[in-house]
């Protein structure tokens, strides 16, 4: 198993309120929605996205993503009214030890509400399942809290702080280590 055969025809993947998918560009409005939300990129690597430009041009960069059978996000569309909410995605992939790592970001407005877990149980699941995985962890900031309930709801066990794990925004930040074994 290795990157090409996951990510060179991306599946999707469904829950009971979700589905995971490819994003297209008809996803840009509904992107920007969320992405030019500053308490939504608070605590990711990424700055709010400033204009609908800025976001057709992240949403490109995922379309080639895609095309060159690399890493890319799945977009997270809400089956109810069928808009894209967020995204979730491997972040990285060491396949010779049986290893990654997941990051996801939600619409605020759909926070609270078990979306979130209910997306990264199915990716576990599928990396688990067809990724040959062994070790599915994922990271935070130490301030948080969200995302953190996010990984402890999902299943996933606290394994540590990494102090000054990243260099983000023009600061090194401590991150919370969540993992979950197969």
């Amino acid at each position: 198993m290795n990157v090409k055969d996951i990510y060179g025809n991306l599946p999707v993947i469904e829950s009971k309120r979700l589905i995971m998918r490819k994003v297209t560009m008809k996803d840009a409005e509904d992107m920007f929605a969320y992405a030019s939300n500053r308490e939504v990129s608070r605590f990711v690597t990424w700055d709010a996205h400033g204009s609908l430009s800025a976001t057709k041009d992240y949403i490109q960069l995922i379309l080639q993503n895609y095309e060159d059978s690399h890493i890319a996000p799945w977009g997270i569309q809400y089956k109810e009214s069928g808009k894209l909410i967020g995204t979730i995605d491997y972040v990285s992939w060491q396949v010779n030890h049986h290893h990654a790592e997941i990051g996801y970001v939600l619409a605020p407005e759909y926070w609270g509400k078990g979306l979130m877990t209910e997306a990264v149980e199915k990716i576990v699941a599928f990396g688990f399942e067809n990724m040959n995985l062994v070790r599915i962890q994922a990271r935070c900031f130490v301030e948080n809290t969200g995302s953190e309930r996010v990984m402890q709801k999902a299943g996933m066990s606290f394994e540590g702080i990494i102090r000054k794990g990243m260099f983000v925004k023009g600061e090194h930040v401590d991150l919370k280590l969540y993992a979950i074994i197969k």
